[in-house]
């Protein structure tokens, strides 16, 4: 089954009631849409599942990321390219399998730990938001190891590369993509 954006949030929801991890997302989700606008205009609601889905483990089973993840979604007869998709994002994290080797793979790949580096800085600013984040702001607060310790620089660094971007353009145009998300 591919599921609608409803749907997909319906399954995500059954596993999710944290608001950070149901927020987290919803921006990565909005953020492959955006990508997929580029890359993928036919399919944006297929990328936006696939975002709003790759985590729906997390929640309840951090230490089983990605393996109850794809436990989850073939339990809910979701797609078999949506599960590779969205359990690639966690390649050499946790136990999948799956390496991203798809764009909209290697653009999760990436997103995934840049969205929350990008998300703290935002929240540090006055506006609490990325409307008036620039790249700078980020860089700045990227080569501090201590904040957003959390996000993995070497996974951001690592999906630049898997993309054939700079980290400068990694950062640029997810701060982009993160501005067309309601609510960031």
């Amino acid at each position: 089954m591919i599921p609608t954006i409803e749907q997909a949030r319906q399954i995500l929801e059954k596993y999710n009631k944290e608001p950070f991890h149901l927020r987290h997302a919803g921006v990565v989700s909005g953020v492959l849409r955006y990508f997929a606008e580029e890359y993928d205009p036919g399919n944006a609601d297929y990328w936006a599942v696939v975002g709003l889905l790759h985590d729906i483990d997390f929640e309840l089973y951090p230490e089983e990321h990605c393996a109850k993840g794809e436990e989850l979604l073939r339990e809910a007869g979701i797609d078999d390219g949506i599960i590779r998709a969205a359990m690639s994002h966690g390649f050499g994290m946790s136990s999948t399998t799956y390496e991203p080797t798809r764009v909209m793979e290697k653009i999760l790949f990436a997103a995934d730990e840049l969205t929350g580096l990008i998300g703290a800085v935002a929240v540090m600013r006055p506006s609490k938001s990325v409307s008036d984040l620039e790249l700078p702001s980020v860089k700045k607060k990227f080569k501090d190891k201590k904040f957003a310790a959390g996000c993995s620089r070497d996974v951001i660094i690592d999906g630049a590369e898997k993309l054939g971007w700079t980290l400068e353009e990694l950062i640029e145009r997810t701060i982009l993509a993160m501005r067309t998300v309601p609510g960031e």
